[in-house]
């Protein structure tokens, strides 16, 4: 299996190659055969016999030549590509006119040899090609001309492709870096917290310190099996988000209630990777564990047409009169949905009426793909 792996890639550049080739000859030979039809029929629009087989000659020859090179004039295009109209002018005048001479001499020796001069008033091929070079030249310079703007604009296309091809990845790359920067902001504090915790009810109730350590290993589990995952489905995130509640449910026991509400039409919804978290935990520290009295936690889901709403709510003590201030949980999580989707995603904090606070985000609706 090895031996096939290390051929595989030049066999499919060696096809690859072969294939653009064939379709450059396919398509310089088409556009010789319309030349060759249109000039027979000019013919026979005028009243004389066409003369199909001088026809297809002169044209096969004169687009195949130019076909042999183009190469070149791209290779002369690539070396002037970003220089300054002075050095293009200086490189592309001489070598228009050189090989488009050049192009034009081989065009009538191959065409006189092959065809001799038929109906023509000549007789030697010096005759031929000093008819010839007046009508045939500064078409042969037109041809180097456009040649060489169709190669240019071909070019520009694919370096503007492989532009945003890097784009997407540098982006994408920034993504991870930002949601594998979450998580390290989430494990220290977090960890340190969940083992005090344990280490406090590892003799008053061994049970709930036993289950504690179990929700943990969950956590870190699944925090492990996604960590280079950007997106998730939906029921992978609340799998994850239930764990972290369980364990801070055992924490603050009769002090926090939490109530999941997710659409079963949401469950395979793409979102990013530990999206929900900084909310929730956003939502605990600021919010319902700082009262004296218990507190709600509510997250729910819901399909809104091509959007998905993901929204966390509790009744704490709600946002402070002059604003929330805006920590670095919901200032990552508002750059990650900026990179990912761009204006199509937002998060929106505000009072709610009967007191606490609701954080809403919406994101374009995709089917999470495994």
């Amino acid at each position: 299996m090895g031996v096939v792996r290390e051929h595989a890639g030049p066999a499919a550049a060696f096809d690859a190659g072969w294939q653009r080739h064939a379709l450059a000859l396919a398509g310089w030979t088409l556009l010789a055969l319309s030349y060759a039809l249109s000039g027979g029929l000019s013919s026979i629009s005028e009243g004389y016999p066409p003369a199909w087989g001088r026809a297809l000659v002169w044209n096969l020859a004169n687009f195949w030549l130019w076909m042999a090179l183009v190469p070149l004039v791209g290779w002369l295009g690539r070396r002037t590509a970003g220089a300054s109209w002075r050095r293009f002018i200086a490189v592309h005048v001489p070598a228009s006119l050189g090989l488009a001479l050049g192009q034009l001499l081989v065009h009538l020796l191959i065409f006189w040899f092959l065809c001799g001069p038929g109906r023509m008033p000549v007789h030697t091929l010096g005759q031929y090609v000093r008819m010839e070079f007046a009508y045939s030249y500064h078409l042969a310079v037109l041809t180097y001309w456009i040649v060489l703007v169709v190669l240019l604009g071909m070019d520009s296309r694919r370096r503007l492709r492989d532009e945003r091809l890097r784009s997407a990845q540098l982006e994408g790359q920034l993504a991870q870096s930002q949601l594998q920067a979450l998580r390290m902001q989430l494990q220290p504090h977090f960890l340190f917290n969940t083992l005090n915790a344990i280490s406090a009810l590892a003799l008053a109730n061994p049970i709930q310190a036993r289950l504690m350590i179990a929700r943990l290993s969950d956590l870190l589990r699944l925090t492990l099996e996604e960590y280079h995952a950007v997106e998730v489905p939906l029921s992978r995130e609340i799998e994850f988000l239930r764990c972290y509640l369980a364990i801070q449910e055992v924490r603050f026991q009769d002090r926090l209630s939490t109530q999941l509400d997710v659409d079963a039409d949401t469950l395979h919804a793409a979102v990013p990777s530990m999206i929900l978290q900084p909310l929730v935990e956003n939502a605990l520290r600021h919010g319902l564990l700082a009262k004296a009295e218990p507190g709600r936690l509510h997250v729910a889901s819901r399909r809104d047409g091509d959007a998905l709403h993901l929204r966390v709510d509790d009744d704490g003590l709600g946002l402070p009169p002059d604003g929330p201030a805006e920590g670095v949980g919901l200032g990552n999580t508002r750059a990650r949905l900026r990179v990912l989707f761009g204006p199509a995603a937002s998060l929106a904090l505000e009072r709610k009426a009967g007191g606490g606070t609701r954080v809403e985000l919406r994101l374009p609706f995709r089917e999470h793909l495994a």
